[in-house]
């Protein structure tokens, strides 16, 4: 019986489930997933997640303390309902799951730290090992510099909102973990920016950088992981193929699940180790300069942090009104 592309892609990529929904981590069973404020926000307005935003609300009051506002309560329930799905997530799948520092931290490296080390303490404190939890930081010069001093206290990081080589380097340099280039963000900007309607998935823009960047890598015998992130067709994802890691939607795996054509290994260490490739030295004044003269890269990123931003006001402006709602029913029992 012919093997699914899901199947296929198993075999030489690892399948990460991009969705803080824990039905479709059952249905799918992915060895590692990720979430992040939008995912979590979707998921906190589920009926069947209310008992587990309700109860981390009732203790974030509780340990705030009576004088704490409710914007205190808010984002103390907010970090810990990360925790809370990635705890859930992690009793699922057989790896690891990334959790998201605050956004609009990604220019304060030691406020960045400081947060990571927190997120770190409560999954230890719950009985998970922090090699099963990958800190997920904005690729800003500020955010990979977080990433390094973490990196030597043994927090394992993933740099998300990466869009350029430059953002590679320095985050490869830095030693981290893994990073998450977005495939779907960059053909985004490039479709608006010439007119074009799409791209043929071997030319999509997306596919091109991570190409380059998965090659770069292999070639100069750095450990970092790749992980394609962000995709807008099927087509973006067979062609990375071979990737060391892709974060697939839901919907993306369900459309791998139900097709049996062939899928060819397109990206490979091996012919990468023996490609004639640049070496960059990387640091902050070239990181600088590479990322003013990268207009895609620098718009997706400053767009990018502040999308994520918006989507934490909108996870606190929910969880605040949650709140008062529980506040009134405690009053009125």
């Amino acid at each position: 019986m012919s093997k699914n592309l899901l199947e296929q892609l198993r075999s030489m990529t690892v399948v990460v489930a991009d969705t803080g929904d824990i039905q479709q981590i059952e249905k799918f069973k992915p060895q590692d997933a990720t979430t992040n404020p939008s995912l979590i926000t979707t998921v906190a307005q589920m009926t069947e997640y209310q008992g587990v935003v309700d109860d981390t609300l009732a203790q974030a009051q509780k340990d705030a303390g009576e004088a704490a506002s409710s914007t205190d309560i808010t984002r103390l329930a907010f970090e810990r309902l990360a925790v809370a799905f990635g705890l859930t997530i992690l009793k699922i799948i057989p790896g690891r799951v990334s959790t998201e520092v605050d956004a609009r931290l990604s220019y304060d490296t030691e406020a960045t730290v400081n947060v990571a080390r927190e997120i770190i303490k409560q999954y230890e404190a719950a009985g998970v090992s922090r090699e099963r939890v990958l800190i997920k930081i904005a690729s800003t010069w500020e955010g990979i510099k977080a990433a390094e001093i973490l990196e030597k206290e043994g927090i394992h990081c993933n740099l998300t909102l990466l869009f350029g080589i430059h953002q590679a380097i320095a985050c490869a340099e830095a030693g981290v973990t893994l990073i998450s280039p977005f495939v779907g963000r960059i053909l985004d900007w490039y479709k608006k920016d010439t007119g074009k309607d799409s791209y043929p998935a071997e030319e999509d823009p997306g596919v091109l950088s991570v190409t380059e960047i998965y090659n770069y890598y292999k070639k100069f015998g750095y450990k970092t992981e790749v992980m394609g992130a962000s995709f807008r067709n099927l087509g973006e994802i067979t062609e990375l193929a071979g990737c060391d890691l892709l974060t697939i939607a839901p919907k993306f795996l369900a459309e791998l699940q139900s097709s049996t054509e062939e899928l060819p290994r397109k990206l490979d260490a091996k012919k990468a180790a023996a490609m004639d490739i640049k070496k960059i030295s990387m640091d902050k004044a070239t990181f600088e300069k590479m990322h003013a003269e990268d207009k895609m890269a620098y718009d997706k990123l400053d767009e990018g942090i502040k999308g994520f931003s918006k989507a934490l006001e909108d996870l606190e402006k929910l969880l605040t009104e949650r709140l008062d709602n529980l506040n009134e029913e405690a009053k009125a029992a």
